[in-house]
């Protein structure tokens, strides 16, 4: 009796195996015809997906400023610079401007202060810059706190060397330091500027766009969401001298709202209290190692200076110093668009410590090999009217198919040489969720490429974060394109899992301990 329940068992279990067996063949077969298939999708992919859907992001134009702007943290500007600001826009035009400069990167040891004081005209939306917004600033004051002696000291004999007359006596030598004073650096009424020394600049603001979106309640009892709103100004000429006359169309990191910023975020609250006598002091973070090998994806849509929409995917394999970096141009700041993708491939050197950039690493990263696939007709054509040679094969691109560019030595018509060598700029630290975050060093305002020590970047690009360690790599598996079969929404549909691999799941239910 007991035998023939064995054997009973036996039976149904494999009955029920061959039945699951032959539901995952039907799917995996079926891919995403006649219903959705059985389905596997790395995170990376979930997270460019994301960034796909420009839905969840509204953007007004023009852009509704009035309230308080603050940093989300320790910002790092070309030089380097280490500051953090706070910016309050009224009504009637008029602004009011913090910004706190630090000698450390952590933004925990305040050099000095500035207050800034003028007005700003908002003007149409930007020819050059898709969804950004010009505008028209004047400044009434600048006003510096010294918060140390050797601040002090240090502004002073910058000012006293490089300013005009009128600013060669700002301040004695044998000054002594007085805590809370402020000293007035430009003032319209009496037509003295003694900024440019600092190699200070408002052309920020001379470009501006509002984001604005929700995030999810974290609290697993909570539902719904919080709105945050996200302001993003002009950004910073990385050459110190450009500065003061570059006109930007890029962005800076972006400052958030006051009252409408993610959660949750320490360095909000500090910045807001703060003022110029009583500068943020940010909380301590833990310094980690860097750490690279993983996978790493942008947090969002990016804009680089003359116009570059894009989203990058970079696969770092610790154990021979190899790396693999997908980027995804599009047309507009939305991400939704898409021009032209970049495979590129190659090795780096072992990461040292910056001399220059406290708490950055410097490395080299040499790339030997690439790949495009134009997304649209416009590049199609750009590329089949390039130079013969110069540009894989020539007169053969087509919208959607890759080539390989590594024989024509790279890419005359994108900016691309190969084999080509870059010295970096990087930076890891965890966010206040603990999600590891990449910095990548900042790309020459000029469009240039860092192929010179001289020319290593001193501040960072927008965070990179980790969606996969160095076990988790299943680069067989991502296909990270943008062509595929659409859902019945319009939307592309995931690939279906491996047959193979199905069946090695279908085959572990045939075992019978």
């Amino acid at each position: 009796m007991k035998l023939k329940l064995e054997n009973s068992k036996i039976k149904k279990a494999v009955s029920f195996s061959q039945s699951l067996l032959l539901t995952l063949l039907v799917h995996a077969a079926r891919g995403v015809g006649n219903g959705p298939p059985l389905r596997w999708e790395p995170r990376c992919r979930q997270q460019l997906r994301h960034l796909q859907d420009g839905a969840r992001i509204a953007a007004r134009l023009p852009p509704r400023l009035e309230g308080r702007w603050v940093s989300t943290g320790c910002e790092v500007r070309p030089g380097p610079e280490f500051l953090t600001r706070s910016y309050l826009f009224y009504a009637n035009r008029l602004f009011k401007a913090y910004q706190f400069y630090y000698w450390d990167p952590s933004c925990r040891d305040p050099s000095y202060s500035l207050v800034i004081k003028g007005k700003l005209r908002l003007r149409q939306a930007s020819w050059i810059t898709r969804g950004a917004t010009e505008a028209d600033y004047h400044l009434h004051k600048v006003g510096i706190v010294f918060h140390s002696q050797k601040a002090m000291r240090e502004v002073a004999s910058w000012i006293n060397q490089t300013s005009g007359e009128g600013c060669s006596g700002f301040l004695p030598p044998g000054r002594t330091w007085a805590p809370g004073a402020l000293y007035e650096l430009l003032s319209a009424k009496t037509e003295r500027d003694c900024t440019a020394a600092l190699g200070f600049a408002m052309h920020e603001l001379s470009l501006v766009r509002v984001e604005k979106h929700y995030q999810p309640l974290l609290q697993p009892q909570q539902s719904g969401s919080r709105l945050v709103e996200e302001l993003y100004l002009g950004d910073i000429h990385t050459e110190w001298v450009e500065r003061l006359h570059y006109r930007p169309t890029g962005y800076q990191r972006p400052m958030q709202s006051a009252v409408h910023h993610v959660h949750p975020c320490p360095a909000c609250g500090i910045i807001y209290r703060a003022d110029e006598h009583h500068p943020p002091i940010l909380p301590v973070r833990a310094q980690l190692p860097m750490q690279l090998s993983g996978s790493w994806v942008s947090t969002h849509c990016e804009v680089r200076p003359a116009v570059l929409f894009l989203t990058r995917y970079f696969i770092f394999h610790g154990n021979n110093h190899t790396w693999e970096g997908y980027y995804y141009h599009y047309s507009d700041p939305l991400c939704k668009q898409p021009t032209f993708t970049i495979y590129a491939s190659g090795h780096y050197t072992q990461g040292i410590p910056s001399s220059k950039v406290r708490g950055g690493t410097e490395l080299a990263f040499k790339v030997t090999q690439a790949r495009v696939t134009p997304m649209d007709q416009v590049t199609v054509m750009m590329l089949n009217s390039s130079e013969p040679g110069s540009c894989g094969l020539t007169s053969s691109w087509s919208a959607g198919v890759e080539q390989d560019i590594t024989p024509t030595n790279g890419c005359l018509a994108l900016g691309i040489r190969l084999p080509h060598t870059e010295y970096e700029l990087f930076k890891t630290e965890q966010d206040t969720k603990d999600r590891s975050l990449l910095y990548v060093g900042e790309r020459p305002t000029d469009g240039s490429s860092p192929d010179r020590p001289d020319k290593r970047p001193t501040s960072y690009q927008a965070p990179l974060i980790q969606c996969a360690g160095a076990s988790e790599e299943f680069s067989n598996y991502v296909s990270l394109k943008y062509l595929g079969s659409k859902d019945a929404n319009g939307n592309e549909a995931l690939k279906p899992l491996p047959v193979a691999f199905l069946l090695f799941i279908a085959l572990l239910f045939l075992r019978w301990d």
